[in-house]
């Protein structure tokens, strides 16, 4: 884990050199953008003693009866139905489109709890490069757990790689917070636990940031930095707005590659909903 005082210039330099500002509390006030409908609803931002969150290997014994595939974290609600649209861009690689859904289907993990599917699909010139269903469920604190994903890499529309499919309560593997409840500096957490194949963090670095994107000017986002145990110079910070979910995704291990936020909007009921490969976003 890299102590986020030494990173924080990073996030700042990496966000300015890819054109969007990100700024402390202290910069000139921006306003959100109404939510779509979808997500007017949402609570507000909490304030109050974060709970402890598991970390590493740790083991959690959690009741069923404590989850809901029911989404309301104030940085991530996920009221199905809600389409996420995102542009990604590498050195020396084509843009991607990328699109997450949270889709009307839930389903009963090996550990018995409920979760929602979230889609996450990659496309590059229109061609399928990553397909993916990822499993949320949320505690009665309002934790943001992640429970699994099932996945594949696609090369000339053919599946080339499988690799980091994980489901809770199978062959060891165990869930981790994608987003507390109570968001502190300094926080830290697992995302994930299969041991030498799932293994990521992530740490809260911030917690009242103002964020602008395509999509407009964001306060009070929280940033977060996620590091994995098995790739040990990975490191990529991302930025959550209250109500709205995930703005921004910069990794700055192998250059100043990002994922922005273009578009928000309301998907079909049948959206995300078809087998890996053929997502239906």
């Amino acid at each position: 884990m890299i102590n986020p005082r030494h990173t924080w210039p990073l996030v700042i330099a990496a966000t300015l050199t890819c054109a969007a500002c990100v700024s402390t509390p202290n910069a000139p006030p921006g306003a959100n953008p109404a939510a779509p409908t979808a997500l007017e609803s949402s609570p507000a931002v909490p304030a109050a003693v974060p709970p402890v969150l598991p970390t590493g290997a740790e083991p959690v014994n959690l009741n069923p009866a404590d989850f809901s595939a029911d989404i309301t974290n104030a940085y991530w609600p996920m009221k199905p139905g809600t389409r996420w649209v995102y542009r990604g861009v590498a050195p020396g690689e084509p843009p991607e489109d990328i699109v997450i859904v949270a889709t009307t289907v839930t389903k009963k993990l090996a550990n018995g709890i409920t979760a929602r599917v979230v889609r996450d699909t990659a496309r590059s010139k229109g061609q399928l490069v990553e397909d993916t269903m990822d499993y949320y469920a949320q505690d009665k604190a309002g934790n943001l757990w992640y429970m699994g994903e099932q996945t594949a890499e696609y090369e000339n529309g053919k599946v080339s790689s499988r690799a980091g499919s994980w489901e809770a309560g199978k062959d060891g593997a165990m869930p981790g917070i994608m987003l507390p409840a109570l968001p502190k500096d300094g926080q830290q957490y697992r995302q994930e636990y299969k041991k030498g194949e799932a293994e990521d963090n992530g740490e809260v670095l911030a917690t009242s940031t103002l964020v602008q994107v395509k999509t407009g000017s964001y306060k009070n986002s929280v940033v977060t930095m996620d590091t994995s145990n098995l790739e040990k110079n990975v490191v990529e910070y991302k930025f959550y707005a209250p109500a709205v979910g995930p703005l921004l995704a910069l990794d700055i291990s192998g250059g100043a590659t990002r994922e922005e936020l273009v578009k928000i909007e309301q998907a079909g009921p049948l959206a995300g909903t078809g087998p890996i490969g053929k997502p239906n976003p």
